[in-house]
């Protein structure tokens, strides 16, 4: 069994003054890009949860869209819940589900077949993610709304964690500069239902129950350690050497996507 790092400093974040600049940035955003609104993706999870309520503290109009693509009962039902208690608290907030189940099984049969099933399926995984941020655009263009996205700091700019033009495509990022850690921390001071709250984080992007952990190796904790460990400290236990060595090779394998894209540079002579 897995040894999970603990701290011997716990760290907290400013709720309230965090919660107030996230807002105050959205707004500002808004306003400069001459839209009306926001939309967004919401899957059961805490980032959702927590962005859409700070979306929804602008008082601007948020739509929220679940998007279940052969969804675990367990993600729906949170995602529903959830939405049904945002629409009762903020009445900025309109609501659609639209399942995208027979899309994603059309397309299944319109691909040729592929020999090597891992390389398939993972192919599919990532399929998923962006036949819902194609639907969140569809969405934001008829209402002149802008995407939120939902990373957190670990996942766009610590391992990659994110679909390249699937959940990592978005207008703009409210938590991306936020841990795991501080977002439920952030979920609490919101009030985000228990379900969400004690719910294990998930990508809802597989057929069975896979967590993050399961896929990734490690907690979030872990990570964040692993994203502020000093290459000075050698101090360090052998399940920290494991943890370190998840995040490094992670984090080189993604490092394309969390990259702005090359452009190639035609030399003034060429021209």
């Amino acid at each position: 069994m897995k040894t999970i790092i603990t701290f011997a400093k716990t760290y907290f974040v400013k709720e309230e003054k965090i919660i107030k600049h996230i807002v105050s940035w959205l707004k500002q955003y808004s306003n400069l890009s001459k839209t009306k609104g926001f939309v967004i993706g919401i899957s059961g999870g805490i980032d959702s949860a927590v962005t859409s309520v700070l979306g929804a503290k602008t008082n601007l109009p948020i739509l929220c869209v679940e998007m279940p693509i052969h969804q675990s009962a367990a993600q729906v039902e949170r995602a529903n819940k959830h939405v049904n208690w945002l629409q009762k608290e903020c009445p900025n907030i309109s609501a659609i589900e639209t399942d995208l189940t027979a899309i994603f099984d059309s397309f299944i049969k319109l691909m040729p077949e592929i020999k090597t099933e891992e390389t398939a399926e993972r192919a599919l995984i990532n399929t998923r993610a962006r036949i819902r941020m194609t639907t969140l655009y569809y969405f934001a263009q008829l209402n002149n709304y802008l995407v939120l996205g939902t990373g957190n700091k670990v996942e766009d700019f610590g391992i990659g964690f994110f679909t390249k033009y699937g959940d990592g495509g978005v207008d703009l990022s409210p938590i991306a500069d936020l841990t795991k850690s501080e977002i439920f921390t952030l979920g609490k001071k919101l009030n985000i239902i228990e379900d969400i709250q004690a719910a294990r984080p998930t990508d809802g992007l597989w057929n069975d129950d896979r967590t993050d952990e399961d896929q990734i190796g490690a907690t979030y904790p872990e990570l964040e350690w692993a994203m502020r460990y000093s290459e000075n400290n050698n101090n360090i236990t052998a399940r920290e050497k494991e943890v370190l060595a998840i995040y490094k090779s992670l984090r080189e394998v993604n490092s394309h996507k969390m990259k702005e894209i090359p452009v190639c540079s035609i030399p003034e002579k060429l021209r």
